[in-house]
Formats: C-alpha cells, sequence, structure tokens
C-alpha cells in the first residue's frame, strides 16, 4: 500500500473512531438527564429496559471502538515499515499509540458509568 493510501485509511479509522462515540455519550448523558427527571422512580420494567438500551449501546459503541482502533494500529505498523515516510505519516506514528487509549481505556470508562448509573437506576433510594 502507499503512503497515500495509509494515510487514507488511518483518517477513515479515526472517523469511524470519532463516530463511534457520538451515540454512546448522548445516549449516557441522556440517561443522567431522565434520573435527574425521575428515572429511577419509575417501573423496574423502564428500568430494566434503559439498562438494556445502554448496555447494547455502549456494547457496539465499544466493539466499533475498538474494531477501528485496531485498524489504524494496523496502519501505523505500515507506515513505522515505510522507508522515508512523509510528515503527515510520521505524525500518525507519533500519534499510534494514542489508539491503545480508545481500545481500553475507553471501553473501561464506559464500563465504569454505566455501574454508576445502574447503581443509581436500582440502588440508590
Amino acid at each position: 500500500m502507499s503512503e497515500t493510501e495509509l494515510i487514507r485509511q488511518w483518517t477513515s479509522a479515526r472517523w469511524h473512531i470519532i463516530v463511534s462515540q457520538i451515540a454512546p455519550t448522548l445516549l449516557l448523558a441522556f440517561t443522567v438527564w431522565m434520573l435527574v427527571d425521575g428515572l429511577a422512580e419509575t417501573s423496574l420494567a423502564v428500568r430494566i429496559a434503559a439498562t438494556g438500551i445502554l448496555l447494547a449501546s455502549g456494547i457496539l459503541g465499544a466493539a466499533a471502538q475498538f474494531a477501528a482502533a485496531t485498524e489504524g494500529a494496523g496502519v501505523v505498523e505500515a507506515l513505522r515499515a515505510l522507508d522515508t515516510p512523509g510528515p503527515v505519516a510520521r505524525r500518525i506514528i507519533a500519534m499510534g499509540q494514542g489508539v491503545q487509549i480508545v481500545r481500553f481505556v475507553t471501553p473501561a470508562i464506559f464500563v465504569v458509568v454505566f455501574l454508576a448509573l445502574g447503581v443509581a437506576l436500582f440502588i440508590e433510594p
């Protein structure tokens, strides 16, 4: 693959990472708003449904992020293998470790927030 094609692939992977974070983030924020508005006092079925929606969205978002970040890591490896990478390629290579944050830290943060919302929905008065 040429450097230009690799950079194009990196841009695509980066865009997928960004887009995959939008829906889960908005859903988590909306759930917090709904908690303030009384979601925790609704019927058990509604709270279970809200939890299921959060869980499904989080799993799908994390899977999409992990896949795009893994692809991005592959592009970084391919760029490193180039004999004389250009300035853009060198910057992508320098930022290459950032994909590990997307692969592991972001899903971990989701789990912590999900657990906190679970406590707010089912345990706290």
